[in-house]
């Protein structure tokens, strides 16, 4: 465990900030493409997700809504939907349309690794950190640790973040969400995560 644990400690300023090293790492990614596997309550959601800067985001679906497509620009700052596949009709939709965003409430032009960032490093600033440890995630070595506000503080309604840390990247692969009573809101795991992949412009207009 200390070998992973003392990696992280050398990026901090003043002991090891797991949040801050995932920061920093994160600025070094212009690009991604992961299989996103989300749960929330009884549901199940598989989502191939292709993410380029300055914020270009094409989410592909598995489950529900097999053969889905939805599309993001940053320059239009619209949503593009296909509900039966990229090559049939779509609508255009603002990213604040209920009908592309989560169950949950997640808006797509906030659904990157570094919207997730932001919004765990505003809860540290308001609340603690505690790292467990070191744990296997889909075969790959974590830093695990827990950010949780004071007292009834959240950001939007998440209270306590769990993240899982991959060892060799410092980027998320399991990341646990909880409200005020300490219910899980959503378990996201990232399966198959490949960083600065190019992604041409075509696969952001089909």
């Amino acid at each position: 465990m200390m070998a992973a644990l003392l990696v992280f400690a050398s990026l901090g300023t003043n002991g090891m900030d797991p949040v801050g090293a995932a920061i920093e790492r994160y600025r070094t990614v212009e690009s991604y493409q992961v299989t996103l596997r989300s749960s929330y309550g009884d549901n199940a959601d598989i989502i191939r997700y292709s993410y380029r800067k300055p914020g270009f985001v094409r989410m592909d679906f598995v489950r529900p809504h097999d053969g889905a497509v939805l599309i993001y620009s940053p320059l239009t700052k619209d949503v593009r939907l296909w509900p039966f596949g990229a090559k049939l009709f779509s609508f255009t939709l603002s990213p604040e349309n209920r009908l592309v965003q989560s169950p949950t409430g997640q808006r797509v032009d906030r659904s990157d690794i570094g919207a997730l960032l932001d919004n765990v490093e505003a809860l540290q600033r308001n609340g603690e950190i505690a790292v467990q440890g070191e744990e296997i995630v889909a075969g790959k070595k974590t830093v695990r640790f827990t950010v949780a506000g004071t007292g009834n503080f959240a950001v939007g309604n998440v209270h306590r973040y769990e993240l899982w840390l991959d060892a060799a990247t410092f980027l998320p692969l399991k990341v646990v969400s909880r409200d005020v009573n300490n219910e899980i809101i959503e378990t996201v795991v990232m399966d198959d995560l490949d960083v600065n992949v190019k992604l041409g412009d075509e696969l952001f207009n089909p």
